[in-house]
């Protein structure tokens, strides 16, 4: 059995979860015969360090005493904000040591101030997405997936995709069964694809101020395979078109056509997901009328078609 080992990054005002969530998979695979997970945490100077939620962390020892790791990861938190000069100047010599580098949420902004980012395609927590890509111009930020893989390095985006990720190195390394009983003991999917955006079409969108607006976005989320033109909307909310079409962009910061692209979508990708209805009937369901335009969609907003993702992400077999 060959042992990986992973050294967890830890400095103040780290965000535990970022730290714990990754731990807690790579343990829980650790598990299965043949699996075997060596967990290590450090901090420059061995001392227990305080995360961002006023919680405790004591390290296994220090970042110099440490082993060159085979997977080294960089949590995020608010301690990523104004970085130790002296942890930024470990990162640059040792990172490029590990085998795969990865960073949760915000450690993205670590790796990227000691130059491991350079030329690579990189998520983070979405807040920060701007401020990364401004900072570091030579770093290609996505703001859109949960995480991204890019050779040697993997990032992901805000605290609980550190779990997806660490779950799909898993199935990486040992495969999906060991993957998928971690994720059924954590009580969390392995459904979810590192290109998934971040937020689902309700959460990107601000709730509209105006009950009759609010109405439509709830009319969108329920009638997905209704006729959700502009107009027909408009008429829902007692507007005209050019004036609903403005208002609900300026209340929601979507344009109706986009809020519409992106409630299709989820519904079409919980139906390949949590069903085994056929591919003509959730491409009506989900409104968009054939099987071709529903591919095309998913190529578009996620880089794959929708047989490929319900083979990887399907939770039950498919009916003819």
């Amino acid at each position: 059995m060959k042992q990986r080992s992973v050294l967890v990054v830890l400095f103040g005002g780290v965000q535990s979860l970022d730290v714990s969530g990754p731990m807690e998979v790579f343990a829980g695979a650790s598990r299965f015969p043949g699996v075997s997970y060596e967990l290590r945490t450090a901090s420059l100077d061995g001392a227990p360090v305080r995360c961002s939620s006023g919680l405790t962390l004591v390290p296994d020892g220090t970042l110099a005493d440490a082993p060159v790791p085979d997977l080294l990861l960089v949590p995020g938190g608010a301690g990523t904000r104004t970085p130790d000069p002296e942890l930024v100047r470990w990162l640059r010599t040792h990172a490029p040591q590990a085998r795969d580098l990865v960073s949760v949420c915000t450690g993205a902004l670590l790796l990227a101030e000691a130059g491991q980012l350079d030329g690579h395609r990189v998520t983070t927590h979405w807040s920060v997405c701007e401020t990364l890509a401004r900072a570091y111009p030579a770093v290609r930020v996505d703001p859109d997936p949960i995480f991204v893989r890019d050779g040697r390095l993997a990032t992901s985006a805000g605290v609980t995709a550190g779990i997806d990720l660490a779950l799909a190195l898993v199935e990486e390394e040992h495969g999906r069964d060991v993957a998928l009983d971690v994720a059924r003991r954590l009580v969390v999917f392995l459904r979810r694809p590192g290109n998934q955006a971040q937020f689902s079409a309700q959460l990107t969108a601000q709730t509209a101020v105006r009950a009759p607006l609010r109405e439509v976005q709830h009319w969108i989320t329920e009638h997905p395979d209704a006729d959700l033109s502009v107009e027909a909307l408009a008429a829902r909310a007692r507007l005209s078109p050019r004036h609903f079409a403005r208002a609900f962009q300026a209340e929601t910061g979507l344009t109706p056509g986009r809020y519409v692209e992106r409630v299709r979508l989820e519904q079409a990708r919980r139906l390949l997901e949590d069903t085994a209805d056929g591919v003509t009937g959730i491409s009506r369901a989900s409104g968009y009328g054939t099987p071709e335009a529903m591919r095309r969609a998913f190529v578009k907003a996620l880089g794959t078609a929708p047989a490929e993702y319900r083979r990887r992400f399907r939770s039950q077999p498919v009916t003819t």
